[in-house]
């Protein structure tokens, strides 16, 4: 059944032949959620399939001319020492964004592109850039003058950068619709952009650092970049990208351009301030000062946003599926089970001790009921056009599905328990 306004059933808009809380819940003492090889419920269209995959082609042509680029002023050596060097903060830079994209995962073609945007076209447009403002500046002075450092780092490169990077973000909010829920969404992709960003711009600067001065300063920038500051650039971006997730659940499209504007200002703001602190401190003990006093703050304040996104994540499912039980849909200890952390691991563990496809079926349950919690959120934020109301019914009927493969597994399971008694 679909659900038409906030805790209402509507009658009418019937789309499977009723709720079915069946087994696991009063069978297993466990959280009892019966669940099955789930049915794609939400993919993107398949004009958004086809997009993708165009972008990803052209993105990773653009990578490739990117790449010849560093190749040429590096040296082929130089540029994979560098870009091996350049996959360890990659590393940990995607791990940790994994972490915070696991409670409703966006989907592959998405994140990938999200990181070619920012490994290919963010650096090719601030690179074009550079080359148009030293050109421009250099015709306006008759040859006498070229931009200063200070100018380069602290204004040119916080607008381009932020800017380039953004409208990748932008593209996946319009290509990705359905896929953009919220903050933590937006978290995620403009992390994504960020952490392909950073890595290109390692190679460059590992490189340099190669090149100048041996292996001592390749140890040194690697210092710097790859572990005192590895989400630099993903802490900008995620400014831009959470504000755009709050501003896409906005019914009023003003205000919503409103707060991604301001995101977008933050981003600059703190890429200025992290460039700019080179220029506020002298020698190495007044740059490691600051890094402490100013920069390792604000990364801990940004660590606890993080958290309370998730947790108004958590706080939102519960809400939705609250919704749905009210409706039938599910046991209240299923929601309780699907809105937690610690509730999901003890499925999953329960899950284990069934036979196939127990396991796989409680991953499906957990991942299309939680899909089905955002769908609702879409609907009552005002976002029906984009699909929410199909994607609903969709998804309940996955739920039904589900539901019976859970159910097929845990009489496997207990057929096989009489059996070896009798045995």
């Amino acid at each position: 059944m679909l659900l038409s306004a906030p805790g209402v059933f509507d009658p009418v808009q019937t789309v499977v032949a009723g709720p079915a809380p069946s087994a696991p819940a009063a069978a297993v003492a466990a959280p009892a959620l019966p669940v099955p090889a789930a049915a794609p419920a939400r993919g993107p269209a398949t004009s958004s399939i086809v997009l993708a995959t165009v972008g990803l082609i052209v993105l990773g042509f653009v990578f490739l001319a990117v790449l010849a680029y560093l190749v040429l002023g590096l040296g082929p050596v130089a540029t994979v020492i560098c870009a091996v060097v350049a996959l360890v903060p990659l590393a940990v830079v995607i791990t940790a964004i994994t972490l915070i994209d696991r409670w409703e995962p966006e989907p592959r073609p998405a994140l990938w592109f999200a990181f070619l945007w920012g490994a290919a076209a963010s650096v090719a447009i601030a690179l074009i850039v550079d080359v148009g403002v030293q050109v421009l500046v250099y015709a306006a002075s008759d040859g006498m003058a070229t931009t200063s450092e200070l100018w380069s780092s602290v204004i040119q490169a916080p607008v381009v950068e932020e800017g380039a990077k953004a409208a990748g973000v932008l593209i996946l909010l319009l290509f990705f619709r359905k896929q953009f829920d919220g903050p933590v969404d937006g978290l995620v992709y403009g992390a994504t952009v960020a952490a392909g960003f950073a890595f290109t711009e390692n190679i460059l600067y590992f490189g340099q650092a190669l090149l100048e001065s041996g292996g001592i300063g390749l140890g040194f920038t690697f210092v710097l970049r790859g572990i005192m500051s590895p989400f630099a650039h993903v802490m900008f971006t995620a400014c831009t990208g959470v504000a755009l997730g709050f501003a896409v659940r906005r019914k009023n499209w003003a205000a919503g351009v409103g707060i991604f504007v301001l995101g977008l200002l933050l981003a600059i703001g703190l890429h200025a301030l992290w460039n700019g602190s080179t220029f506020l401190v002298e020698g190495l003990d007044g740059f490691f000062l600051l890094y402490f006093v100013v920069q390792v703050p604000l990364f801990a304040l940004a660590i606890v946003f993080v958290v309370l996104l998730r947790k108004s994540e958590a706080k939102l499912t519960r809400a939705r599926l609250g919704e749905y039980a009210a409706a039938g849909w599910f046991s209240e200890p299923e929601v309780e089970m699907l809105s937690t952390g610690a509730g999901r691991r003890q499925a999953a563990r329960w899950a284990r001790t069934l036979p196939p496809p127990g396991p796989t079926a409680m991953r499906a349950f957990t991942r299309t009921a939680t899909r089905l919690a955002f769908a609702r959120q879409r609907i009552l934020t005002g976002r029906s056009a984009i699909g929410a109301r199909r994607d609903e019914g969709q998804l309940l009927e996955a739920l039904l599905a589900e539901r019976s493969a859970l159910d097929t597994a845990i009489a496997a399971a207990a057929a096989a328990r009489a059996s070896g008694s009798r045995l």
